[in-house]
């Protein structure tokens, strides 16, 4: 099916949405405002925007270290991701969780984790459960290539498929796991195929191309409600480094080579070009990008505004109210 002028705005919308809130986290990193580490996607936003416009608001999403286009494209709330990084109590995890700990239950996010490979048994936990109860609510996992190299990945994966639960596995194969790049950890590199091994379906798919990623998306979606688990390895690339804002051009010989032939493989350029031969005019694609900047704008200046937390609620959530 062609995919309509409007729906591909839509994922050009969300993807340039997410490219401008992580420049923006960048530069709160690069002045100091913000103290937490922050694990960037620049580079990557077509797998979360495609991913996530295949799926109902109460289908569940887990995401990892770098999880802000998760938390934006599945519906999460912009100043309350703000808020969560600057520290405040008005920030989606109370101000306590920062980058890698996001929250918004109200649209299917049930928390971001940083350690590897964790999202994996959590989404095949809450795809057990919703089997169990009888819904029919898809779980999504995303996770790294760096995460299918520990054994918790190849146990979820085999459970998965052993009990047909309805999850999708999403690898965001960015070619590097921190700074060690593919071809130095494995002799074959389609990751696809270890879930295979498994007796899980998969896809290799162009992770800067969003509308690839979405059509793979809808189908996996599709298969993983009605009968069990799929694999998609997107392909793609981080312009940042592992953590925080630097490009990382000295982090290996490949990475400095390859990184300039990836930003001229932008997934919001592709986008944006596909818009403009369906008939889009430019003026359109920058009123787009004044919109995304201003939300931006707006919603750090409320994040910003909002109270700062208080030293007394410091011991807040850690010990249990004494019971008279």
């Amino acid at each position: 099916m062609i995919p309509s002028v409007p729906f591909v705005e839509g994922l050009y919308a969300s993807m340039l949405r997410i490219r401008r809130v992580e420049e923006c986290i960048a530069d709160l990193v690069e002045r100091g405002e913000v103290l937490c580490p922050c694990h960037l996607c620049i580079g990557q936003e077509a797998i979360p925007a495609g991913i996530c416009a295949a799926l109902r608001r109460d289908d569940y999403v887990w995401g990892g270290h770098r999880s802000h286009g998760h938390y934006l494209a599945k519906g999460g709330d912009l100043t309350g991701l703000l808020a969560e990084i600057l520290g405040k109590p008005s920030g989606c995890s109370g101000g306590r969780g920062g980058s890698m700990h996001l929250f918004a239950p109200e649209v299917g996010i049930l928390g971001t984790v940083p350690l590897v490979a964790a999202t994996i048994p959590l989404a095949v936990g809450a795809a057990l459960a919703t089997r169990r109860l009888k819904t029919d609510r898809v779980s999504v996992s995303f996770f790294g290539d760096g995460a299918t190299e520990e054994g918790h990945y190849h146990e979820s994966v085999n459970l998965a498929a052993l009990w047909k639960l309805p999850v999708v596995f999403v690898c965001e194969n960015n070619l590097y796991a921190s700074h060690l790049s593919l071809s130095e950890r494995r002799a074959a590199e389609a990751i696809v195929d270890t879930a295979r091994a498994l007796g899980v379906p998969g896809d290799q798919v162009d992770g800067n191309d969003v509308l690839a990623v979405h059509t793979a998306a809808v189908q996996a979606v599709a298969h993983a409600r009605a009968v069990g688990p799929v694999f998609l390895e997107c392909r793609t690339f981080r312009w940042r480094g592992h953590v925080g804002p630097a490009e990382d051009l000295d982090v290996g010989v490949r990475r400095r080579a390859d990184l300039a032939g990836w930003m001229a493989n932008d997934p919001i350029a592709r986008a944006g070009a596909w818009l403009q031969a369906a008939g889009m005019d430019a003026g359109r694609l920058a009123a787009i990008e004044r919109d995304a900047r201003e939300e931006v704008r707006a919603a750090l200046a409320r994040a910003k505004a909002a109270p700062d937390a208080r030293p007394e609620d410091a011991g807040a959530h850690v010990f249990a109210a004494r019971v008279e």
